[in-house]
């Protein structure tokens, strides 16, 4: 299209050529093309060679869409004869836009392609078309492998993982045998290689022979096993932990013994440990001696328990993790009872010890915190009974006169450690113990009845009870 002519430039009245041109200076030369290049020696665009323009520039506005003018733009028919690019410039934006619209099209068509065949591959996945049924045969299996299953696993999770392991040969093959059964997570000993139904049975077995790695550590129980008056041994933590781990993988046996932890416990750092600083200068005290960690390793169900573990990095796992149990259950900064952290904890583990039911239990904690306020020995059986060869419910005789720090019928005051492992409850009487001005208590029959007196003649009649029960013989009348 043709661009709009522009107005005319103001222009002087004519004037006869005489007045516009000096004769002298106008020759046959001027009156030649200018055009015509034959006609220069030196290229005509020297800036030299031009003088000021003898006329002022118009003043006009320029339409919109014009960027700029020459002087020919001011003569009509000038743009007539003189080409210009703009006319072709339409023409390019309409083959960039073409080009801009093929690719976003090519892009939106190889989205599509990626949506449909992803929706696809997937729909068919869910609905088992493409997934390998691959299942093994041979029941005994190929080489030993541990394998660890996290907490809340869905069946989905416990097959990718046994597939990752080799143990069977596809997930689909042991979602079949699996069934919906309930799984728990943890350490199992398996066989790579095995059909998809024998690993079922290893993982839903009753008798968790193919679990490693699990101890589960009751409130009470202590680091050393020990033997009962009926002759019957109680496996200590340390017996459970050398249960737990000891395995043999591929011929090469794994675990700890009891004697490597105590070996560790009675040695290594307070930090090798993992002690809590509120604990470190009292087990510092005691190197050399295993149950100056006594009471730090919290009861509850440790499921990982690592067999490939040294005895160092075991009990430094167990002992960290407890002080994070004991911080949430308030021992550092819920605590009321008047004593140090690692005080409330020893008390604590003679409530464990002492108590049958957990009602009690915050008036044991206040006859232990009433004995340390008048400055009596403690006189709890349970904590002669910590040394003792065979635990007695009826401490007597050489009994009482055993000559240990733990013998709190031989010393006032709190044994050096605790004596048990504490759980929430015991801890929680400890922490806040029941108001009352209890000086004694004893239990007076085998369904645990507990009765509590503040004089010492109460506290004889009530034994006397107990005697009748026969549940005590020392001292009855």
């Amino acid at each position: 299209p043709r661009r709009p002519a522009p107005p005319p430039p103001p222009v002087a009245p004519p004037q006869e050529a005489a007045e516009r041109f000096d004769d002298a200076e106008f020759t046959d030369v001027d009156a030649q093309p200018v055009y015509d290049e034959q006609t220069y020696d030196e290229p005509a665009f020297d800036e030299a060679a031009y003088a000021e323009p003898a006329h002022t520039e118009p003043v006009t506005t320029t339409p919109r869409g014009v960027r700029g003018r020459d002087e020919d733009d001011w003569w009509p028919g000038a743009d007539e004869a003189e080409p210009t690019a703009a006319p072709r410039r339409p023409r390019q934006r309409s083959r960039e836009n073409q080009k801009k619209r093929r690719a976003v099209l090519a892009l939106a068509i190889v989205f599509m392609l990626a949506l449909v065949g992803g929706v696809g591959y997937y729909g068919l996945r869910s609905m088992g078309v493409l997934e390998s049924r691959k299942d093994y045969t041979n029941t005994a299996g190929a080489s030993d492998v541990i394998v660890d299953i996290p907490e809340n696993s869905t069946l989905s999770d416990f097959g990718q993982i046994l597939l990752d392991a080799d143990v069977v040969g596809s997930m689909r093959a042991f979602l079949d045998a699996a069934d919906g059964q309930p799984m728990s997570g943890g350490l199992y000993k398996m066989r790579t290689q095995i059909p998809a139904s024998t690993a079922v049975e290893m993982l839903t077995d009753d008798s968790a022979q193919h679990r490693v790695g699990r101890v589960v550590i009751p409130p009470g129980l202590q680091l050393d096993s020990k033997t009962g008056i009926d002759d019957k041994v109680t496996p200590g933590i340390f017996q459970l932990i050398e249960d737990a781990t000891t395995t043999e993988i591929n011929g090469q046996p794994e675990g700890v013994t009891v004697a490597q932890l105590e070996e560790a416990a009675a040695t290594s750092t307070p930090e090798a440990l993992g002690v809590p600083d509120w604990a470190k200068e009292n087990v510092a005290s005691m190197t050399g001696d295993h149950r100056r960690i006594e009471g730090l390793i919290a009861p509850t169900t440790w499921e990982r328990v690592e067999p490939d573990h040294s005895a160092v990095q075991i009990l430094n796992e167990m002992i960290t993790k407890s002080a994070a149990m004991f911080d949430q259950w308030g021992l550092v900064d819920d605590n009321k009872s008047g004593l140090s952290p690692y005080e409330t904890l020893i008390a604590a583990s003679i409530v464990e010890r002492e108590v049958r039911h957990v009602e009690d239990a915050p008036k044991v904690a206040r006859v232990i915190r009433n004995r340390l306020d008048e400055d009596q020995r403690l006189e709890m059986d349970s904590t002669q009974n910590y040394t003792a060869a065979v635990t007695n419910i009826d401490v007597h005789g050489e009994a009482y006169k055993a000559d240990n720090e733990w013998n709190t019928y031989r010393y006032k005051g709190l044994p050096p450690t605790p004596i048990a492992a504490v759980g929430v409850p015991a801890l929680e009487a400890m922490l806040d113990p029941a108001p009352g001005s209890w000086l004694y208590f004893v239990t007076v029959d085998t369904a645990g009845t507990t009765l509590f007196a503040d004089t010492f003649e109460e506290h004889k009649r009530n034994r006397n009870v107990a005697c009748k029960n026969k549940l005590v013989s020392t001292g009855c009348q």
